[in-house]
């Protein structure tokens, strides 16, 4: 996950909200799987960048931005991702939410600008 704020387009754009929890027992396999999905869900037309957090227990929060609708589809869709959610759900995941929203309106504020 990127340690900045994701500049995004103007509004309407896709945020898709990941919540998750994960497995206390057995993460070997995770950091790995996910630097992977990362690496391919930028070069994916539509993408406009991710913003995430974990924390030390093993819950986090990513949100990724797309520029529409079709973009996520075929994310959804992208045959690799299709079996990194699969091992997720069978190896890493304990449970998570997925929302798909649709951004209305976005400010930035920055101390000193």
């Amino acid at each position: 996950m990127n340690n900045h704020f994701v500049e995004t387009p103007e509004p309407p754009y896709i945020a898709v909200i990941f919540t998750f929890e994960l497995r206390p027992d057995d993460r070997e396999g995770y950091e790995a799987r996910l630097a992977e999905m990362n690496a391919l869900a930028i070069q994916q037309d539509g993408f406009l960048g991710e913003e995430g957090v974990r924390l030390d227990n093993g819950r986090g929060l990513t949100v990724s931005y797309w520029r529409d609708m079709d973009a996520v589809d075929a994310w959804r869709r992208h045959v690799v991702h299709l079996a990194a959610k699969k091992a997720g759900r069978e190896k890493w995941y304990q449970q998570y939410t997925l929302r798909i929203a649709e951004v209305a309106f976005a400010k930035t504020f920055a101390a000193g600008e």
